[in-house]
């Protein structure tokens, strides 16, 4: 039976996801804002859990509805068959997770608290008896979506985050997020056809995906447990077999490099590399940018520097100078890819960028930028055949030119200018919800 399901990824990574889901044979996929959502079965949705490299969470909806008030999410969550969900050899616990851009909730804890008084409330009149919240590990997770009137709930069956892949156990400050990683990479539609190179590879993230990337490994080789193996209709029988496949798996003939002026950062990143099993295609050693020098293969390079927000840089303009020397007098013949913040960062570097591709790190709006590196004038090496922008480039880059910027949703990212009645309005149902919270907590002292 085929049902629909719901990816989560990044702002930017949305084309590469549903690529990915193609590739996974999908159905009905449709690109939405930071998701998307497809068609399949229970084999779907335990593959795209397991294989995915740019999603973050793979939800199962459970219902969709309109709400304007707390009480209308309160009857829509309770006209649900919890025991179809909770009922088992023991009654199972659950935990909720809410988003929430609306005006008419301001709190996603407030919302969350409605949702677990329905399920609460129904099993007490049903069964005698409550379902547990276990907030830290519950054997079913609930993810509630509302969107001002539109809301979502839907079962969770990834658990923790997707990016946790389970192979870093060694880390450095501000790492880079695994799924951030794994777009990076395939945004540059490198798959393995050259030497790779991370010239400040902090605890290896960008090397260790790049790896499983050109042997078409499955980011989930390394992950414990998924939410959907505590679910009634687990089928451990499939999963084993989907864990075991490895029939897409492929050589790699080349070699990933990675750098770092920091040894302590290198002995981490060596760890993780070990962990993963990836010894004899990630060669890392100790050595500044300042000192990188032209590769003897063809080489693509992908880093992410300081930015000089979680990372104090002494001389951060400087270091993007230095890129930019080092990339223009060393890198020649070959593309680099760099994810950065700040636009004085990449004035720095000095070098014309022939493709742009935004990029959300966390909460900041970056920008990965293509630079072609090549000998002599531009105009000479158009002259002798070179391309500064592929076909799928060029493609890629019209379709993000005329594809709006969605609209942001409701309470999101900005602040919405009421007239005086409404704002009065507003505050009075802010306070309400409040107090409401404050009632719950003092009744429920489980969460």
């Amino acid at each position: 039976m085929e049902f629909e399901i719901i990816a989560k990824t990044f702002m930017g990574l949305e084309s590469v996801l549903a690529e990915e889901l193609r590739q996974l044979g999908a159905k009905d996929i449709v690109e939405g804002r930071r998701m998307v959502s497809f068609t399949g079965d229970k084999e779907m949705l335990y593959r795209a859990n397991f294989s995915l490299h740019t999603a973050i969470r793979v939800l199962k909806p459970i219902k969709h509805f309109k709400a304007t008030s707390a009480d209308e999410v309160y009857e829509a969550i309770k006209e649900v068959d919890w025991a179809e969900y909770l009922m088992g050899d023991t009654t199972k616990s659950f935990a909720v997770d809410a988003v929430v851009y609306s005006e008419e909730f301001r709190h996603s804890k407030f919302v969350a608290y409605k949702v677990k008084d329905a399920i609460v409330d129904q099993f007490r009149e049903r069964f005698n008896t409550r379902p547990s919240i276990s907030v830290t590990n519950p054997d079913i997770r609930l993810h509630i979506h509302i969107a001002g009137e539109e809301c979502s709930l839907c079962l969770d069956s990834s658990g923790t985050s997707l990016h946790q892949r389970g192979y870093r156990h060694e880390t450095v400050d501000a790492p880079l997020n695994e799924v951030l990683a794994a777009g990076m990479i395939m945004l540059t539609g490198w798959k393995g056809e050259s030497d790779f190179i991370d010239p400040m590879c902090g605890s290896g993230t960008l090397l260790i995906e790049a790896a499983l990337i050109a042997r078409n490994m499955a980011p989930g080789l390394f992950r414990k447990e998924y939410a959907f193996e505590k679910w009634n209709d687990f089928d451990a029988d499939l999963f084993e077999r989907i864990y075991n496949d490895d029939s897409q798996e492929r050589e790699f003939n080349h070699h990933i490099y990675g750098y770092d002026i920091d040894p302590v950062a290198v002995g981490k990143a060596r760890k993780n590399v070990k962990l993963a099993g990836l010894v004899g295609d990630i060669t890392i050693k100790d050595q500044d940018f300042a000192e990188f020098s032209q590769p003897a293969e063809k080489s693509i390079l992908i880093t992410n520097p300081p930015y000089g927000e979680r990372i104090s840089t002494p001389n951060l303009l400087a270091t993007y100078k230095m890129i930019g020397e080092r990339l223009k007098h060393q890198f020649i013949g070959n593309d680099a890819w760099i994810l950065s913040y700040r636009e004085e960062c990449f004035t720095q570097i000095g070098l014309k960028p022939s493709v742009k591709i935004p990029l959300y790190n966390g909460s900041l709006e970056c920008m990965m930028n293509k630079y072609q590196i090549f000998d002599g004038k531009l105009n000479k090496f158009r002259h002798e055949g070179g391309r500064i922008k592929s076909d799928d480039e060029l493609k890629q880059m019209r379709e993000r030119k005329f594809k709006q910027r969605p609209k942001r949703e409701e309470g999101e990212h900005e602040r919405v200018e009421f007239k005086k009645g409404e704002r009065v309005k507003a505050s009075l149902q802010r306070w309400k919800q409040k107090e409401e919270i404050k009632r719950l907590l003092q009744r429920d002292d489980e969460i």
